[in-house]
């Protein structure tokens, strides 16, 4: 389609045909204020403060730019007395039943809202009158807080349309309105993933991570708790930018160098635990596939379990394929049943002496560390979890100068890792960490792609596909010659809908199949950083800088990782007895909505 010319602030503007007054503007770098307006997502002119004036075809009233579609000859003023002073009313409008508390508010000075208000020119608002005064929802993961609310419902549609979970969703009328998850439940009563995604989009403190920064600074201070750090592979990318730093930077270095001045006494990497996944998720899938090889029945497609939010979707909306699910803990939780066992035999410790703190890109991880299933003898594998953005702020708070800290290593044994471990941050990491040594252990060889990366699911597509054919096998794998491994990536819950009806209507093609909760994997998870700049460029950039670490390290396979050799040998084999007892676990059926028929709806005398 042709493009279209108009004027805007007697600038002569073009842009592509079907484009809104605001994607105009952007495109001819003239800002227009907004605040609920999300690209792709929530297009809706809820919040009215992108108004303008509309002189030519002439509009009686003012237009809001988000939604008003672009026309050839269009002409549109941004900045004239009325639309500041419609601005400004709808601003002070929102702010007199928000509530101010704006020193002690976790959104200080990081707040849209509060931005919004200098860059309108607001100093206060002239309506104060009735103002609701509603209970904080504090749930495992996320806090909700109605009273900070302002009902741009970015929120709603990132659970709707991005997610699909549809959990959350607009009450009542008017000055009475609310954004909850319905009938007044508590989200922690819901099919809530909590994934984050709400957390990530909310402009103001309405919603946000439930905070674990005073538990790990108690046991910090506790002289009977040997405390235990671990960042997540993804955390790394994104800890840079709490800082100041751009989008892709990746800062292990001086990621390894804070968390020891904070006053931990083991700075150890999930990196480590990532490769552990591998040995045994790799295990699981190859024991799966023998059996169906050598004509035996089993639970294919195996599907990753890496991702807290996943298991959550699968235990509500698809409780009859969790067979389909791989046993493994997550690597984070792994990482905490091997320091409270192995470890802490070797510090001659109790496993109750054992603080193990998780830095995580992800809000789920908290309810996940809260599971009975990830604990041993009553015992929590992880006792609590940070975000990215908790340690970003713990960090500040300590004094630490991140930026002027030298770069320094992880703590050996449990510090060391391989490139494989890297990409579990981000979509398609999981499976292609997993096919490096999965294929090798079948054929011998290195996967046949360019620099190890299987081109075919890198990338940022909803669901990502290849076949991997297995030739000039081992003598031991003869049965597999020939064999066409088909597999699938995908990120976010729409995707993984897609895939769980396949499976569910036994109409799935594939055997191994990796889910991560959040779009793009990890680097985009809902503890992570909020973007400065369009989320599809930071995902990108994110995704890159994972890449370059991989790549940046000698060992790139979970297999050759030294470290994990030597454990093994203590430990016992992938997939033995000690595995089994401390890595592994099983997962429940949550959603008995979705086994209902249409007779358990029939009212009965």
């Amino acid at each position: 389609m042709a493009d279209i010319t108009l004027t805007i602030n007697g600038k002569t503007c073009t842009a592509p045909a079907g484009s809104t007054i605001m994607q105009a503007a952007d495109l001819n770098h003239i800002h227009i204020p907004r605040l609920c307006y999300l690209p792709g997502i929530h297009e809706y002119g809820a919040c009215r403060i992108c108004v303008v004036e509309q002189v030519a075809p002439p509009a009686r009233n003012l237009q809001a730019a988000c939604v008003v579609q672009a026309r050839d000859g269009m002409v549109i003023e941004t900045n004239t007395p009325r639309v500041r002073e419609a601005r400004k009313a709808m601003y002070e409008l929102l702010l007199s039943n928000h509530d101010k508390n704006c020193l002690t508010c976790p959104r200080n000075q990081d707040c849209e809202f509060q931005a919004l208000g200098r860059e309108l020119g607001v100093d206060d608002s002239p309506y104060e009158g009735e103002r609701q005064h509603l209970p904080l929802d504090i749930s495992e993961s996320i806090t909700r807080d109605p009273n900070k609310c302002v009902l741009c419902r970015r929120c709603v549609s990132v659970c709707q349309k991005i997610q699909t979970t549809s959990i959350l969703t607009a009450e009542n009328r008017g000055f009475h309105t609310v954004i909850g998850a319905g009938l007044n439940l508590p989200l922690g009563n819901t099919a809530c993933t909590f994934c984050g995604q709400c957390v990530v989009v909310c402009p103001v403190g309405a919603l946000r991570e439930t905070s674990h920064k005073e538990r790990v600074l108690a046991a910090l201070s506790d002289p009977k708790k040997t405390v235990v750090v671990q960042p997540a592979p993804a955390v790394r990318i994104g800890i840079g930018e709490c800082f100041g730093l751009p989008a892709g930077c990746c800062e292990t270095g001086r990621l390894a160098a804070a968390l020891r001045r904070m006053g931990f006494d083991y700075v150890f990497d999930t990196n480590w635990s990532a490769d552990l996944t591998i040995l045994e998720e790799g295990t699981e899938f190859l024991q799966r596939l023998r059996t169906v090889l050598e004509g035996g029945v089993t639970s294919l497609p195996m599907m990753t379990s890496c991702s807290p939010g996943w298991i959550q979707f699968i235990e509500h909306n698809f409780p009859k394929q969790l067979d389909h699910l791989s046993t493994c803990k997550s690597p984070h939780e792994m990482f905490g049943a091997v320091i409270k066992s192995y470890f802490a035999k070797k510090l001659g410790k109790k496993p109750e002496d054992m603080y193990v703190v998780s830095v995580m890109p992800c809000t789920a991880k908290k309810t996940e560390c809260a599971r009975p299933e990830l604990s041993n003898d009553g015992v929590p594998n992880v006792d609590a979890v940070l975000t990215t953005r908790e340690l970003g702020d713990m960090i500040r708070a300590m004094g630490i100068d991140f930026l002027s800290l030298p770069e320094e290593e992880f703590d050996e044994p449990l510090g060391l890792s391989t490139g494989a471990a890297d990409i579990f941050g981000v979509t398609g990491g999981v499976m292609e960490a997993a096919l490096r040594t999965v294929y090798e252990i079948i054929t011998g060889r290195e996967l046949p792609f360019p620099n190890l990366h299987v081109s075919p699911i890198v990338g940022l597509e909803q669901i990502r596909e290849a076949t991997i054919k297995l030739e000039n096998v081992k003598p031991e794998w003869k049965a597999a010659e020939g064999f066409e491994v088909r597999i699938a990536v995908t990120s976010g819950y729409e995707g993984a809908r897609k895939i769980m009806n396949q499976i569910r209507d036994e109409k799935s093609p594939y055997h191994f199949i990796e889910v991560m909760g959040c779009p793009g994997g990890c680097i985009t998870g809902g503890g992570q950083p909020r973007p400065r700049e369009d989320i599809t460029v930071v995902r990108r950039k994110r995704l890159e800088a994972i890449y370059r670490e991989d790549e940046r390290k000698p060992l790139r396979k979970s297999h050759e990782n030294p470290s994990l050799l030597a454990f093994y040998k203590e430990w016992g084999e992938p997939g033995g007895h000690a595995s089994h007892e401390y890595l592994h676990t099983r997962y429940v059926p949550r959603g008995k909505f979705n086994e209902m028929t249409n007779e358990d709806f029939v009212v009965k005398d």
